[in-house]
Order: C-alpha cells, then structure tokens, then sequence
C-alpha cells in the first residue's frame, strides 16, 4: 500500500511581503499624486466693474464727466499696490473711450497698458483671462451690460441688471481649480 499523497497545496512564503510592498507603493503613488494636485490648486481672482460716470449728451462714444474722472482716480487708490497682496496682474478694457479713460489712472499708477478687448466677445475674454491669468488677479472694465454677461460665463452666478444711473458697483469673482465660483458685490 502506497502512502497517502499530500493534498495540501503551500502558499509562497513572500505573498504577505509582496502585497505589502504593492499597497506600500500604491499608497506613496496616491500621495505624490495629492501633493501634486495640492500645489497646482490656484484661485483666480475677476474684479468687475462698470465704466465711470460719462458726459451725457447725443455722441457716440462720450468721455468721462468730471464725477466719472473722481471714480477712476478712487478705483487708482483702491488697487494701485504695484506689488504684494491684492495686486492687479492685467487691466482689460472694453473698446469704448470711457471703459479706457476709467482704468487709466491705474494703468498709470501701476506701469501696466490695459489690454483693449471688443465689448461684445464675452467668450473671447473670458477664455483668454482664464487661460493667460490663471491664479492671477485681472481687472476687467465693462459696460452695464457686459458686466453680468462676464460674471455668468465666469461662475455661472447670475447677478441682476446694472441700472443705467449706478456706476458705483464692483463684482470681485473668485474662481478656484477645484470647487465652485463665488461673487461679492461691493459699492466704491
């Protein structure tokens, strides 16, 4: 009579060892990958605002009133910081002479020259701000019209209509990577 052959089978003596090795690795992979999603993560910053107070009268493209000349050199004060916390990256101005002649004091006051944009390419500018200031902070001078038409292309936030007599109104977007827009509204 011949013995009884063994039916048990043998685990490899490393499979504990290799499966901790794998998970060792997987878990490392996980947290350079977090690390890398962490340090890319940037809030982008959108300052809205509606030109300054223009001369009332029948031409086309009328300039700043002497009121609407005291509210661009009020928005020169609030963000002429040339450097630091709460610095302006880029001014983008609508074509029209009083979107223009609002941010020049504080092109002036900062070195920059306002990036000229059509009035009407929402896209276009929300594309180009979102792709050349990612993580910056752009300020963008618009029309009463514009200005909610940028801001839900921005955050997908609808904010009502600017009346034709309120030029005193900034939106400040703020755009993270990961997450959801907001927008607050401030008088100046």
């Amino acid at each position: 009579m011949e013995p009884p052959a063994i039916t048990r089978h043998r685990r490899p003596f490393l499979l504990p060892v290799w499966l901790s090795f794998g998970a060792l690795v997987a878990l490392l992979l996980v947290l350079v990958v977090a690390f890398f999603l962490y340090r890319s993560a940037t809030t982008t910053v959108v300052v809205l605002a509606r030109h300054a107070e223009k001369e009332l009268g029948a031409i086309q493209d009328p300039p700043l009133s002497a009121e609407g000349e005291q509210r661009a050199q009020r928005l020169a004060r609030m963000f002429g910081r040339g450097r630091g916390m709460g610095h302006i990256d880029a001014i983008y101005v609508s074509d029209a002479r009083r979107t223009q002649q609002t941010a020049a004091p504080l092109a002036e006051r900062l070195g920059k020259q306002p990036v000229v944009i059509p009035a009407a390419d929402i896209k276009g500018t929300v594309s180009k701000v979102m792709r050349e200031h990612s993580g910056g902070t752009v300020l963008i001078i618009g029309h009463s019209n514009t200005v909610p038409e940028l801001i839900r292309a921005l955050s997908d936030i609808q904010v009502p209509a600017i009346p034709d007599d309120e030029y005193d109104t900034l939106y400040v977007v703020s755009i993270p990577t990961f997450g959801h827009a907001s927008v607050l509204q401030m008088e100046y």
